[in-house]
């Protein structure tokens, strides 16, 4: 098991049940990979560096979670196409 940190921005206009449902099905991919989410933060609606998508805000999540590394790309594709994250960096800690 390695230790990562994964930072998602989520799409601005996510009511709550849609940003915590995204969230949610993140937390599963992890576990569902024999990971652990040792620790998940939010950080609310943020301002971007640079437009992404047209948009100029997004809700920031991160998570510090253990994960095998042979599961790492499993859920960096599957992160990939779930359309509530506009970006998504996985960092080996």
């Amino acid at each position: 098991m390695r230790n990562y940190e994964l930072i998602c921005i989520f799409q601005p206009e996510l009511d709550e049940t849609a940003f915590k449902g995204g969230v949610e099905r993140v937390s599963n991919w992890i576990t569902e990979a024999g990971g652990n989410v040792d620790k998940l933060e939010v950080w609310g609606r943020r301002r971007l560096a640079y437009v992404i998508r047209k948009q100029t805000e997004g809700q920031y999540v991160l998570l510090n979670i253990s994960l095998d590394p042979k599961s790492a790309s499993g859920l960096e594709r599957n992160i990939r196409y779930l359309e509530s994250v506009m970006r998504h960096m996985l960092t080996a800690v």
